[in-house]
């Protein structure tokens, strides 16, 4: 049995960790979560999928819900027709003390790209989101990194043949 979780991950498995991976909804919200005590604690989940760690993902859909909380985060969802993915953008970047050690000009360029991502999050647009895999209440999401509308129709099929593909041959 070939088994490629475990306490200290191989270089097989860390292969993908920093890398943004596509994948379909359907496949996303089957990740298997697992704690693992002796990774860092600001990173206590890690995701899995047939045994193979992910950290970041790249998602395509149609933007179903949005929930905009000014200066603090934008909640939305995306459908690519196998689920639903609940994404989250922070916009509080000015008032967080994560980025309180960051040069002050670094910070507003930050949360002005982070605003200009908001923007383009409409309802029933088509949009691309790369970003961190993170457990919220139980349940998987994605804490967006950047955002881009898709204004082709084919973009849709495009990202689910590249998703088939690359989960038969690579994950």
């Amino acid at each position: 049995m070939n088994k490629r979780v475990s306490e200290s991950p191989s270089m097989e498995t860390l292969a993908l960790q920093n890398t943004h991976v596509k994948l379909l909804a359907f496949d996303l919200l089957s990740l298997t979560q697992t704690r693992f005590p002796t990774w860092s604690s600001s990173d206590p989940v890690s995701f899995s999928r047939r045994g193979i760690h992910i950290s970041r993902v790249e998602a395509l859909g149609i933007v179903v819900s949005r929930d905009l909380k000014p200066d603090k985060f934008l909640k939305f969802s995306i459908d690519d027709g196998t689920g639903v993915i609940q994404c989250i953008l922070w916009l509080n970047q000015s008032s967080s003390p994560y980025f309180s050690r960051r040069c002050p000009s670094d910070v507003r360029l930050i949360a002005q790209m982070a605003n200009m991502f908001s923007s383009r999050v409409q309802l029933g647009v088509t949009v691309r989101v790369r970003g961190k895999l993170v457990g919220f209440r139980g349940s998987v999401q994605v804490t967006v990194d950047d955002v881009v509308v898709e204004p082709d129709p084919n973009s849709e099929i495009l990202h689910w043949l590249d998703c088939v593909r690359l989960a038969r041959k690579h994950y």
